[in-house]
């Protein structure tokens, strides 16, 4: 695909991976529309952006609460489709995530995850394809996580949102084949994002972490190239990745051996 002259929505783009996608997107000449729940954040990354040379319009919306979030995702769309004229690029990048032992994760928390990571993405796509499909050449970005890849001890209602995202893209990609709308899944590792801050699991449990801007050069690239997926982590993820499909167990007992330390560290991990 080439960029110059697209638009482009990205859910949750006033900071993090979002707002670094906004700047690498912006920077290649696409025009831009961004949501977020904070207005002051918002604010900021609107300036910054426009200092910066990008065409956007900020659009505060949260999906987290049930109440209203049909209003809101329709609303926040109705506005970005106002401001560019079109939509060709959907980036389903907001999330939360609240980490624990299953029984300790409250069901409010666990409703929430499945609502921002798993069920605003699938309705706010379902909205926007007649959009996409109008502009002859569309794309949706969905940002999974590498725990939808490889399930780890106290994120399971986090994984379980994420590995459905996942499966939600591909299964879209498949059904919309030959319609010009093209489906990427992205699969962050550890990313060093206000999401993050409050998770203190260090490389030694398997979060070592990389910036937001390499994150958002690798979406870029793989919108670029019409990429399936983009998994961040490298080689150690791969490997990962590939012990998890032929020898599970070996990830049980690499996460036995790590679990009274991880449970630890990501005990404070909420973004929410």
């Amino acid at each position: 695909m080439l960029l110059s002259g697209k638009r482009a929505l990205i859910t949750g783009g006033s900071s993090g991976i979002g707002f670094a996608a906004a700047q690498a997107l912006g920077e290649k000449g696409v025009a831009l529309a961004i949501t977020g729940r904070s207005p002051d954040r918002m604010a900021a990354a609107v300036e910054a952006l426009r200092k910066a040379g990008a065409s956007v319009t900020g659009i505060v919306a949260d999906v987290a609460t049930a109440d209203g979030r049909r209003q809101t995702l329709e609303s926040a769309l109705e506005s970005a489709l106002d401001a560019m004229g079109g939509l060709d690029i959907l980036v389903n990048n907001a999330g939360g995530v609240r980490a624990g032992r299953l029984e300790q994760v409250t069901e409010e928390d666990i409703l929430a995850m499945i609502a921002v990571d798993l069920a605003a993405p699938i309705l706010l796509t379902r909205a926007a394809l007649p959009a996409l499909r109008a502009g002859g050449e569309g794309m949706v970005v969905n940002i999974s996580s590498g725990l939808g890849l490889v399930g780890a001890p106290f994120y399971a209602a986090y994984a379980g949102a994420k590995a459905g995202l996942a499966r939600f893209g591909e299964a879209l990609r498949r059904e919309l084949k030959g319609e010009g709308i093209h489906v990427l899944t992205v699969y962050p590792g550890a990313t060093d994002t206000p999401m993050m801050a409050s998770n203190k699991a260090g490389p030694e449990l398997g979060f070592t972490r990389e910036s937001a801007e390499a994150v958002a050069a690798a979406i870029v690239a793989g919108i670029e190239t019409e990429a399936l997926e983009v998994i961040r982590g490298g080689e150690a993820r791969a490997a990962m990745i590939a012990l998890n499909r032929d020898d599970p167990l070996a990830i049980d007992a690499r996460f036995l051996d790590l679990k009274a330390r991880l449970e630890e560290a990501v005990r404070g991990h909420a973004a929410l």
